[in-house]
């Protein structure tokens, strides 16, 4: 596996203002109470509260099954888990964050598919993920979905490329920002269907969905887990999800597969990472109270409400799977000419 220790230099330490928020969740026992020793350090792990650094807002993908997975950690085990969004810089910001700790199992780093396309897109920010980081654990498989606002005269996907074909350059596909899936899918979506829509890049998608469903824009790439009671409720139409499969949470929404557009599926994935160099007891630790909660009931309902299905398995599976993400990433950003900054 590629991914290993880490190397010396830091990335920029940026703080924004307002972007530091923390959720405790506490166990059942008190702190300490479930602690397994650790042959490394020849003391309990934990020794202290886990930090889970969610990379992006309150409410996005990494953020959401952060709390459902640190919920069900500190449940199980006794734990304190706390839960810190550090936004900004796709997904940058808070990976350096991770960085800036010891690499000693205590602070994690809950990513989802952005993070892999982060060193091409952002080279300033020196990230290199197979070197900086080591793997823990895959979280869960989320889905992309296109979605409209209900007023659109469009039932179904290769319907709308046909909408969108008739005004090139007078729509627009909203997101959260330069390099996030919304963006990259929007473009190769523009490649592939032959379509010239617009790029409308917020900060964050706080407001993308609200705008949508006013009108404002045309359609957005975005993830089950934040749109399903919307389009449960009427407030979305969702034409077709951006993958191989069925969304479980939505199935009676098609492919793109089935809509004749196999080369812009794929599955997203959510997982968890660390500082390189952390002992191998505490990451085999951490993977396995991880893959306990995963299998848990209440887990795998909570992440079916939000259109994911739980993952788990091994370090160098999820490794494996991060590795190849990024070189896959690279050359997609590379051929479609997507840049970072308009």
């Amino acid at each position: 596996m590629t991914l290993g220790p880490a190397r010396q230099e830091r990335w920029p330490q940026r703080r924004e203002e307002g972007m530091d928020r923390r959720t405790f969740v506490k166990g059942a026992a008190a702190f300490g109470i479930g602690a397994t020793a650790t042959p490394a350090f020849g003391q309990a792990f934990p020794s202290r509260p886990i930090r889970i650094v969610a990379p992006t807002p309150a409410g996005a993908p990494p953020d959401i099954l952060a709390r459902i997975v640190g919920n069900a950690i500190a449940e199980a085990e006794g734990w304190t888990v706390l839960i810190e969004n550090k936004p900004g810089a796709v997904m940058t910001l808070g990976a350096a964050e991770v960085l800036r700790q010891p690499a000693d199992g205590h602070t994690l780093l809950s990513v989802t598919a952005p993070i892999a396309a982060a060193p091409t897109l952002l080279p300033s920010a020196k990230l290199n993920i197979e070197t900086d980081f080591a793997p823990l654990i895959k979280v869960g498989t989320t889905y992309n979905v296109l979605v409209v606002n209900p007023s659109t005269p469009v039932r179904t996907v290769n319907e709308f490329i046909d909408y969108l074909k008739k005004s090139p350059g007078k729509y627009t596909f909203s997101s959260g920002g330069y390099g996030t899936p919304a963006h990259l899918l929007g473009e190769l979506f523009n490649l592939e269907a032959g379509t010239k829509s617009v790029h409308v890049p917020y900060k964050g998608n706080t407001q993308t969905i609200p705008d949508l469903m006013s009108g404002i824009n045309t359609y957005q790439f975005i993830t089950a887990v934040a749109i399903v009671q919307l389009v449960r409720a009427g407030k979305l139409r969702a034409l077709v999800a951006m993958s191989h499969r069925r969304v479980p949470a939505l199935p009676e929404v098609p492919t793109i597969v089935e809509a004749g557009y196999p080369k812009l599926a794929s599955e997203d994935w959510a997982g968890m990472l660390m500082k390189a160099g952390t002992p191998a007891p505490v990451v085999s630790r951490l993977n396995e109270a991880l893959n306990k909660v995963l299998k848990t009931q209440k887990v795998r309902e909570a992440f079916a409400k939000v259109g994911t299905d739980p993952g788990g398995g091994t370090p160098d599976a999820f490794g494996k799977l991060v590795n190849d993400e990024v070189k896959h990433w690279a050359k997609v950003i590379e051929d479609a000419g997507i840049k970072i900054n308009p």
